[in-house]
This record gives C-alpha cells, sequence and structure tokens, in this order.
C-alpha cells in the first residue's frame, strides 16, 4: 500500500490517504509540540509524498495549529487538493457556559473560528470532537445538517463518542434526511482495543469509515519510554497528571510492547512501524492519523504502509494485546456460535 491508494471515507466520495496527517504537534503553546518551521517541514513532507487528509482542531495548542494549517495549504495552494478536517466541542472561553460542549450556540461559534483560522470558506470534515454528555443528539444533527446545506461544511464525523449514540446519530440521519456520520474518529493501537466491542460493529454495520487515533499510544509503541523510568516526549510530561490518556507505562502494556518489538527484530523494522502497520490492516480502519515532531519522523511512519504482517505475526500481536470482552460480548463468542448453530457456520453478509 502507498500514501496515494486513495480510498473513500466511509459511505461518501471524499477520497484521502490511508494515512492522515494529525497535528496536535503543530504549535507549542502546550509546552511541547513543534515549532512553525518543523511543523512546515512536516506538513510539506506529507503532501510531497502524495498525503492528501489532514486533521486538526481548534483546541489543539490554542488554535495555533489551525493557524499553521491554513497558512501551510494557503502557502502552496493546496486547497483544492487537500482534505481539511477539523473539530468542536472543546471550550476556548473558560468560565462561559456555552463557550464548550455541542449546543447550537457553540458549533456556531467554532465554525465560525476556525474557518478564519484555517483560511477557508468550508470545512471537508467537521468532527464532533467529544459527547458532551447533555446536548440531544438531534440537535447536534440538525445543526451540522444546516451547516453542510450552507456549505460550511462538507462532510460530518464524530469522535470520542459512545456507540449508541453514533448509532443513535445515524438512525436520525437516515429517517429525516440529514447528513450521515460517514467516520468515527477513535483511539486504537495495541494498548488500547476497546473499541473492537462495540464501536468496530457498529461502524461498519452503519457504513462509517473508523480513522484512528493515537496509533503509537502517544509514543509509547515506538519504544521511547524505557521501563526503567525516562524518556521524553508527551507522556514523561503528562506523568502522574491523572489523565487516563497518558497513562501508558504499565506492565501490561509493557508485555505488549516486548511482543511488537519480536516482530519488529524479525521484520527489520522499527517497532513503531509494526504497530502502525497492525492499526492499519484492522476491520473497519479507513485512513490511520499519525502525528510526527520532524520529516524524517513522518516519513518513518509512513514506511508502516509498505510492511505487510504475517498472519502468524498478527496472531501473536493479537494474543499478547486481547482484551477481555465482558458482559454481554462473551454471548457472541465462537463458543456461543456453536450453541446456536452447532457444527454450521453462519456469517452475515456486510456490505463493503
Amino acid at each position: 500500500m502507498k500514501l496515494t491508494d486513495y480510498v473513500t471515507l466511509g459511505r461518501s466520495g471524499l477520497r484521502v490517504s490511508p494515512m492522515c496527517l494529525g497535528t496536535m504537534t503543530f504549535g507549542t503553546a502546550w509546552g511541547w509540540g513543534a515549532d512553525e518551521s518543523a511543523a512546515r517541514a512536516v506538513f510539506d513532507a506529507y503532501v510531497d509524498a502524495g498525503g492528501n487528509f489532514v486533521d486538526t482542531a481548534d483546541i489543539y495548542t490554542g488554535g495555533q495549529s489551525e493557524e499553521l494549517v491554513g497558512a501551510f495549504v494557503a502557502d502552496r495552494g493546496l486547497r483544492d487538493r487537500v482534505v481539511l478536517a477539523t473539530k468542536f466541542t472543546f471550550s476556548l472561553d473558560k468560565g462561559n457556559p456555552n463557550g464548550g460542549g455541542n449546543g447550537r450556540k457553540l458549533v456556531r461559534r467554532a465554525v465560525e473560528g476556525s474557518l478564519r483560522r484555517l483560511r477557508t470558506d468550508r470545512i471537508d470534515l467537521y468532527w464532533l470532537h467529544c459527547w458532551d454528555m447533555v446536548t440531544p443528539v438531534d440537535e447536534v444533527m440538525r445543526t451540522l445538517d444546516d451547516l453542510v446545506r450552507e456549505g460550511k461544511i462538507l462532510h460530518i464525523g464524530f469522535s470520542d463518542v459512545p456507540a449508541w449514540y453514533a448509532a443513535r446519530a445515524q438512525t436520525l440521519a437516515e429517517l429525516r434526511g440529514l447528513e450521515p456520520v460517514v467516520a468515527l474518529q477513535l483511539e486504537y493501537s495495541l494498548v488500547e482495543r476497546g473499541i473492537e466491542r462495540e464501536l468496530v460493529p457498529a461502524s461498519q454495520e452503519l457504513g462509517m469509515a473508523i480513522t484512528p487515533w493515537s496509533p503509537l499510544a502517544g509514543g509509547f509503541l515506538a519504544g521511547k519510554y524505557p521501563k526503567d523510568g525516562g524518556g521524553e516526549g508527551r507522556l514523561a510530561k503528562h506523568r502522574g497528571s491523572g489523565n487516563p490518556a497518558f497513562d501508558r507505562m504499565t506492565a501490561r502494556n509493557y508485555e505488549i510492547l516486548d511482543a511488537a518489538q519480536a516482530v519488529a527484530r524479525e521484520v527489520d523494522r522499527p517497532v513503531a512501524q509494526v504497530a502502525l502497520a497492525w492499526v492499519a490492516g484492522r476491520p473497519g480502519v479507513t485512513s490511520t492519523i499519525t502525528g510526527a515532531r520532524s520529516a524524517e519522523q513522518l516519513h518513518q511512519n509512513l514506511g508502516a504502509l509498505e510492511l505487510t504482517l504475517s498472519a502468524d505475526q498478527r496472531a501473536r500481536l493479537d494474543d499478547a494485546s486481547k482484551i477481555v470482552p465482558g458482559h454481554p460480548y462473551l454471548f457472541f463468542s465462537e463458543y456461543s456460535q456453536g450453541m446456536l448453530y452447532g457444527p454450521a457456520r453462519v456469517s452475515r453478509w456486510r456490505p463493503a
């Protein structure tokens, strides 16, 4: 596979690269990340290699990420070639009860801010960044549908939502003729496979592509953080913060890393490429989001597209990182299939 092997995003006509450039590291306002020169080098390396899918968010580095992405796209005249994706939900106006969330008032303000920072008249893919646990889903879908009809956004995506919420939104869209959700952006890696319980089946059933974020678990699966401590990067800076997104240095995760490193030695590739190749080959995955702090690191990550893991290697990685199904998922196991159908094996057709 190559970066130029474009694929449609879910049930849409939007064609994207199989690896998406994540730009959360563009800007230094958070105390880490790439300055303008380094960020531009990463962006240029990605588009020069044929990549066309760039992901950001209004919250990333306090808006710096959107500003830099907008400048880079404009400077090279790439607006019609690049698929621009950004997100809304998190507050940029602390103390304002309507400064965050997914209500109509916030979404209207957020989209105008993103359009301004990105220097564009439309956003190709607009992500709801996180379920806010408050706003009715029909308000969210009607608001986003209105923005599509106005031409301010072209496609809708959801990030970090429960499966039932995504399913309810998609059902409302189908019943009411609203713009559907074309993709789900979800955390997915060898050390975080929770979406396999419900979100992956829901995405396949309802025609939503999966674009995994943090496929290297914040750099953990790149082998940047030794067992005896140390290492530099986001995980080290946020150690002990209480944020579960940065809590990676566990005994279980180091066992998974050991398994990935064993495969990396067999294929003579960096362990990060092995972890990325595993994610990219999972059911439902369309375009994997990868970030980088340098052009060299980006090229190394893109090399994962050329790596084909054997069935045995995938099985070993699957086994090392397996999750406990829990209830009621045990009822959908191969053992339960035997109780339902006996020796026969019944497979359910799924749309491509």
